[in-house]
């Protein structure tokens, strides 16, 4: 568990960041090493613009990443492929004989950002989902339906009835990762289901409900997908991560947009949190009073999901009053960190 030496400092075992949107170019130079201060790994999303989609692109994107790291942090990127009706079960062999492709990313086409390109019939990816099963290769779900008849806010729950079940009823044995959960119905899946599966959350989905998007009007910073819900399926969010159960680990899904990109007309969904995850996940602990369980949410469960050592070094967070910027260079433009501009009460030192 944490070791929290006084009321004001806490020692963690450096934890990773299990799921994280760096993009590529300037963009990823200006926000990567916001990741890499705070995390000793992450996974690292495949929706680029084109998708990695082959062992050679994360290769290639792998190689970029750790040119653009700044000299003297020490951080992994540990890659994923991302899933489309074409995937074969070869590019998975590929991915697996790398030794540095960890996952491949389910996005049901439609679902969320640069998700076009994703899976449109998960029964097309059949024979390729065997031989995940068989090498034990982790798939990564965005879980949501993206029929427009389905509630916006009901696409999760719907997602565990049509998809999830028909999928581990016909493949047991495959390692799933059910990506930045934010219902109770979710949690609950997880918590209860057989096999292996486990769930990342996010700060964001810990810290707020959906009545954080239209606060005196629309705030798109808050936007994200799968969107924030009720504060009952917060809350049930909050007792998964603070539960002390291994299924559940941090995935901060840091998604850096442009600031024009957000405040537009049809704004992009991504909250970017990269900058001061750690605080936030701090801050949504001890309003739970579970302090001493952070370390295991976001330290422990997850190498231990993925079949990796635990990280060697340690952060220490300590209780001091600061602010977050109103925005933060990204290229030649700016971004704004969930939460601009307010206070938060711990800092990683």
């Amino acid at each position: 568990m944490s070791t929290i030496e006084s009321p004001d400092t806490i020692t963690l075992i450096r934890p990773d960041d299990w799921h994280v949107h760096l993009r590529d170019g300037a963009h990823m130079a200006a926000v990567l090493p916001h990741t890499a201060r705070q995390f000793a790994r992450a996974i690292v999303m495949p929706n680029l613009k084109p998708p990695v989609t082959t062992a050679a692109d994360a290769a290639a994107y792998r190689d970029r990443i750790l040119a653009a790291l700044p000299q003297g942090m020490a951080f992994e990127p540990l890659m994923t492929l991302y899933l489309t009706d074409a995937t074969s079960p070869d590019e998975i062999r590929r991915a697996q004989d790398t030794g540095f492709i960890h996952a491949v990313k389910l996005y049901p086409a439609g679902a969320t950002t640069n998700s076009a390109a994703g899976v449109t019939d998960l029964r097309k990816c059949a024979r390729t989902l065997e031989v995940m099963q068989e090498l034990d290769m982790p798939l990564l779900v965005h879980g949501e339906v993206t029929d427009h008849e389905i509630d916006l806010f009901d696409r999760e729950a719907v997602f565990i009835e049509r998809v999830m079940r028909p999928l581990r009823r016909d493949f047991p044995e495959l390692k799933i990762v059910f990506e930045h959960i934010t219902t109770r119905d979710a949690a609950q899946y997880v918590a209860e289901a057989e096999g292996p599966i486990a769930a990342t959350i996010t700060a964001h989905h810990l810290l707020y409900n959906r009545n954080e998007i239209f606060k005196g009007g629309i705030n798109p910073h808050y936007y994200c997908l799968p969107v924030l819900k009720r504060e009952e399926h917060r809350l049930a969010l909050v007792t998964a991560a603070t539960s002390g159960d291994e299924r559940f680990f941090l995935g901060t899904d840091s998604a850096p947009h442009a600031v024009h990109a957000k405040e537009t007309a049809c704004g992009c969904a991504g909250c970017y949190t990269a900058l001061h995850a750690l605080e936030l996940y701090a801050t949504a602990f001890e309003q739970a009073g579970a302090l001493d369980k952070l370390e295991a949410f976001a330290s422990l469960n997850g190498p231990n999901f993925y079949g990796l050592p635990v990280n060697e070094g340690k952060v220490t967070l300590k209780r001091e009053t600061w602010t977050i910027p109103p925005s933060v260079a990204m290229g030649e433009t700016q971004l704004v960190p969930l939460d601009a501009g307010d206070q938060l009460h711990w800092k990683m030192s």
